[in-house]
This record gives C-alpha cells, sequence and structure tokens, in this order.
C-alpha cells in the first residue's frame, strides 16, 4: 500500500503542476477533490511560509492524512515587494488572473525597463497527519515583467514573467522546462528526499 500525500490546494492548475512534478514518487497522491469536507483555510499570513505551514497544518489534522502544503507569488522589488503574498487576489477576486495582471501592467507602466525585475517566491510545507510541520522549503525564480502578455501557457503571471536565459516569459515556454525552471519545480525537489522516506514514517 503507497503512502498517501494530499495537495493542500484547491488551484487547479497549480494542483495539477504539482502533481506532474511528484508524479514519478513512489506516493499515492491526492488533490482536495476527493474529500469535500476539507475545511477552507484562510490565508492571512504575511509571509509565504505562514500560508504553506498553515494550509499543511490545518488540512493534516481535518483529513488525518500526510498533507503538502504550499503557497506562492510574485514579488516586485519596485513595488516594495507587491504583490507578494496577495498574488492571486491582487485585483480583489481570488484567482482572477487577467484582472491580477491589469493591474500588474498598470502599476509598472511608468517604469523604465532596469526597475521590472521580480522574482516568484514558493514555499512548501509538510505536515503529518496529526499537523505537525515535518519540513519547510522556499525557493525563488527570478526574471522580468514584460511590457505585454506573451504565450498562453502557465497561469497566473507567467504570460508576463520573462525568463532571461531564454528569452521567453513562462507563458511560451513547454511545461517540462518550466518544470526545470520554476520557483515551484526548484521547492519540491528540495523537498523530494523527504519524500522519499515518507513511507518509513508512517505507523
Amino acid at each position: 500500500m503507497l503512502p498517501v500525500l494530499v495537495i493542500g490546494s484547491r488551484n487547479v492548475k497549480k494542483r495539477q503542476e504539482i502533481l506532474e512534478i511528484l508524479g514519478d514518487l513512489h506516493l499515492e497522491l491526492r488533490d482536495l477533490t476527493r474529500y469535500p469536507e476539507a475545511p477552507e483555510v484562510v490565508e492571512d499570513g504575511n509571509t509565504f511560509e505562514a500560508n504553506a505551514r498553515k494550509k499543511a497544518s490545518e488540512l493534516a489534522r481535518a483529513l488525518h492524512e500526510w498533507v503538502l502544503g504550499e503557497d506562492s507569488g510574485l514579488v516586485m522589488p519596485a513595488l516594495h515587494g507587491r504583490p507578494g503574498v496577495y498574488s492571486a487576489r491582487y485585483a480583489g477576486k481570488q484567482g482572477d488572473d487577467a484582472a491580477n495582471n491589469r493591474r500588474l501592467l498598470a502599476e509598472l507602466a511608468p517604469l523604465p525597463d532596469d526597475r521590472r525585475t521580480a522574482y516568484y517566491v514558493c514555499s512548501v510545507a509538510l505536515a503529518d497527519p496529526q499537523g505537525e510541520i515535518h519540513a519547510v522549503i522556499e525557493a525563488r525564480c527570478h526574471g522580468v515583467i514584460t511590457r505585454e502578455l506573451c504565450g498562453t501557457g502557465g497561469f497566473g503571471y507567467d504570460p508576463l514573467f520573462l525568463v532571461p536565459e531564454y528569452h521567453r516569459t513562462f507563458g511560451e515556454l513547454s511545461a517540462r522546462v518550466k518544470q526545470a525552471l520554476s520557483h515551484r519545480a526548484r521547492a519540491l525537489a528540495r523537498l523530494r528526499p523527504v519524500l522519499r522516506h515518507l513511507d518509513s514514517a508512517l505507523p
């Protein structure tokens, strides 16, 4: 019987990306669609790590399973760190990518190109069925925000996030390339050694 790991996210695209990245592990990966009774976790932390910890811990206690909590977003130094932890609801409504991108472009419009640097942050936290946190990892991916949407791949700010080494946005790069470069892929790669030993942590 494979160890169960629940991906604690209701964001369909994010959830699918995590499932693809971790799909080769010797785990039974589940998402929250299997648990309609799972509570809505209020993401009121001041940092990505705080939100990831809260999601992992609260969902693990509610579901009595190992849970991977994740929080991620875009940080713009020129905007004093915004959108930050409010990335998914920057324009007001949770998960409205188009509105969030419009607001970001409007705020950046007066700025020269050398002030459009940005980085994605991803924090992941792993909690046991009692809600105790066993690992927390954070990773970043640096880039530049373009002046218009480029590409239709990815989600969130991906069509605006240019990776200088590739001269393409995450919206233009293939899923395979993005999974090798992204903040989320980097964080999950560093979590792999812990996940590989999850079966030994089971009672």
